[in-house]
């Protein structure tokens, strides 16, 4: 029998997911850090650690399963002594606990979305109140995610979210902008707004939907340069932010604005709260606000019910838009949701060639749209270096789901972190290239 370890103990957090599990690590890496303990977020193998916390998401089949796969690795490594505990918190231990308890069993435990301090508490910590909004991020240092809610009170067929985050809960103004201030004197430069839905925001607290009075007191943070909106749901989404977004030049001229599908009966069935008159209406309404924008959205196909004639529908849709950015799904059916009383009777390589086929439209659109950027100049962040080149983004392009400025580090310096004025050289479907202007 192995004897404990006489190390010191190290933290090692591992997040899987979303932007919201990235965040909520950090505030955990945070807290750890705050009550002196030694703590990494993804460490190597060599410098790993003996304590091993794993993040987890619950979304989609995909996740889970990678999710499940990650668990039994480090339960694994646990059996053969190369690790000495593994806790599992978020998402798919707060919705599968259980089952996870009786199939994984030699995880020391599980904890749910909300259970921090009783998470610190297993780890040696404390929950230190005074903390709050303070955090390790993980993120290139120009950048950071500020989540501003938790929790969904959409009633989304397919989503199980509302399972896994509970109810809609927005976080106060003060809090946010106190964050945003401690990030900033940290060095970031553009804020990444989070949220279930964005659009939602502050009807819990204010009795109004105040997403853009929390920007505009965002946007008064010195050092703050960048604020970009992500996840905002296309029911009753707050018109005012627009405006806001047009005469405020430190909020992003892009949305995140999922929109899941557009036939008629898809979406009843999906309990949007919407047609496809009035998405189309809002997206217009969108443009003529504030012309020049991105919009990005992700579409669902292979949902129960989704006839060739709802899919010909969604892909003249796609067509008509021409979205600057997207990400398409197939259907995944998840028990507990209102969909799974449904039949999920797409076939999985139907659901699968569907979803290839957006992308292929999608990609096409892409091209054409980033062939009319080359000549321009357009002010970018430089995120990192990248091999042979410094990667940056424009405006209209979020981290690690949209295109790349990509500069050649052999012919020109760029200093990470910084804004730079980059004339576009040459495109291709998600790449941009090019040079300091």
């Amino acid at each position: 029998m192995r004897t404990k370890s006489l190390k010191k103990n190290k933290i090692n957090v591992i997040t899987l997911g979303c932007s919201k599990n990235v965040y909520d690590s950090e505030v955990l890496m945070g807290q750890l850090r705050a009550n002196g303990k030694e703590v990494e977020h993804e460490a190597p193998a060599e410098k790993e650690g003996n304590i091993i916390v794993i993040n987890t998401c619950g979304f989609i089949d995909n996740a889970k399963a990678e999710s499940v796969n990650m668990i039994l690795e480090y339960a694994d490594k646990k059996d053969k002594g190369l690790v000495d505990k593994v806790f599992v918190t978020g998402c798919l231990s707060e919705r599968y606990r259980p089952d996870l308890e009786k199939e994984i069993p030699n995880v020391d435990q599980y904890f749910g979305t909300t259970e921090l301090p009783q998470l610190l508490k297993a780890l040696g910590a404390d929950y230190k109140h005074e903390l709050l909004g303070e955090r390790l991020t993980t993120t290139p240092k120009n950048y950071a995610y500020l989540k501003i809610a938790e929790g969904c009170d959409r009633p989304c067929s397919f989503c199980a979210i509302p399972l896994m985050r509970g109810s809609h809960v927005s976080q106060p103004i003060e809090k946010l902008v106190k964050e945003a201030q401690g990030l900033a004197k940290n060095g970031v430069k553009e804020l990444i707004l989070i949220a279930q839905d964005l659009t939602y925001y502050g009807l819990d607290l204010y009795k109004k939907r105040n997403l853009a009075e929390l920007l505009e007191e965002l946007a008064k943070v010195e050092g703050i340069e960048w604020i970009r909106l992500h996840y905002a749901y296309p029911t009753g989404f707050p018109m005012d932010v627009l405006e806001l977004m047009k005469r405020e030049p430190k909020i992003c001229n892009y949305i995140d604005i999922p929109l899941q599908h557009i036939s008629d009966s898809i979406l009843k069935s999906m309990r949007r709260g919407t047609t496809q008159a009035k998405t189309t209406q809002l997206l217009k309404d969108f443009r003529a606000a504030v012309p020049g924008m991105a919009i990005r959205t992700t579409l669902i196909v292979g949902y129960p019910g989704e006839t060739q004639e709802d899919f010909e529908i969604l892909k003249d849709f796609v067509q008509e838009m021409k979205f600057d950015r997207m990400g398409c799904f197939a259907y995944s059916h998840e028990e507990n949701t209102h969909a799974y009383l449904l039949e999920d009777d797409v076939p999985d390589d139907v659901k699968q060639a569907r979803a290839n086929e957006i992308m292929e439209l999608q990609s096409q659109i892409s091209w054409d749209l980033n062939q009319e950027k080359v000549g321009q100049v357009f002010r970018c962040i430089i995120d990192r270096k990248e091999g042979a080149h410094f990667v940056g983004r424009t405006e209209f392009d979020s981290p690690d789901v949209d295109n790349e400025v990509l500069i050649d580090a052999s012919k020109y310096y760029v200093k990470t972190g910084e804004f730079v004025n980059i004339k576009i050289i040459e495109a291709t479907e998600f790449d941009l290239y090019g040079e300091p202007a």
